[in-house]
């Protein structure tokens, strides 16, 4: 089974990933050294390369491997840098931005996802995650500055509070609608805090627990 899984991980990395994205040579390294079946459940190991959303509890799921690929091309991660995940997960994407930056923050609503990534963290031997069991709509604004902000989940409806956890020159990553339709963004703040906001690609994802909604109007 090792020997299956290391060779599923290089084909996930340079055959799945680098076809739908531009990595660099050091992030196309850091997944392809990463062992994403540490933070997969169990019962979904060998399927831990293939380009699904993996179930979770609670009905979340794991982020395909080509989506993660994508928001890391997005966001352009640096060494030294701070990033504000909101919504930890399986705690797999925390762990490629935390390899590729100084550090993480992750914001988990349900107690026991952020205890299990925390217990996969510690497997995988990264220490620069901290997750905070919380719900990231309750989040005071502006309390922390960030280089980078990604949401995993989505926003039925685009919400610009994350953004003032931004510092000058940082990037935001978000995924806007309903499915099955939805669009993936990116903001971007200039040093100057200019605003720049570019559509990216259709996707699909779980919503964030509590993310406001359109209301509708019943007859």
């Amino acid at each position: 089974m090792t020997d299956t899984l290391a060779t599923a991980r290089q084909q996930m990395t340079y055959q799945q990933m680098r076809a739908a994205s531009v990595l660099t040579d050091v992030e196309l390294g850091v997944l392809s050294r990463l062992h994403r079946e540490q933070f997969t459940p169990e019962a979904w190991r060998p399927l831990a390369y293939a380009d699904i959303a993996v179930p979770l509890a609670h009905g979340q799921h794991m982020l395909p491997p080509t989506l993660v690929g994508r928001i890391i091309d997005a966001v352009d991660p640096r060494p030294g840098e701070r990033v504000l995940e909101i919504g930890t997960g399986s705690g797999y994407l925390s762990a490629c931005l935390a390899l590729l930056t100084a550090s993480v923050q992750s914001i988990e609503i349900h107690d026991d996802l952020a205890a299990a990534a925390r217990s996969h963290l510690r497997a995988a031997g990264i220490g620069n995650v901290e997750i905070e069991n919380t719900d990231a709509f309750a989040l005071a604004a502006g309390t922390q500055a960030f280089d980078i902000v990604v949401l995993t989940g989505s926003l039925p409806v685009y919400d610009a509070r994350f953004e003032a956890h931004l510092k000058p020159g940082g990037r935001l990553f978000a995924i806007v609608g309903d499915a099955p339709v939805m669009e993936a963004r990116l903001v971007r703040l200039s040093p100057q805090a200019e605003r720049q906001e570019i559509s990216l690609f259709e996707t699909a994802c779980d919503p964030l627990i509590n993310a406001p909604r359109v209301a509708r109007f019943e007859f």
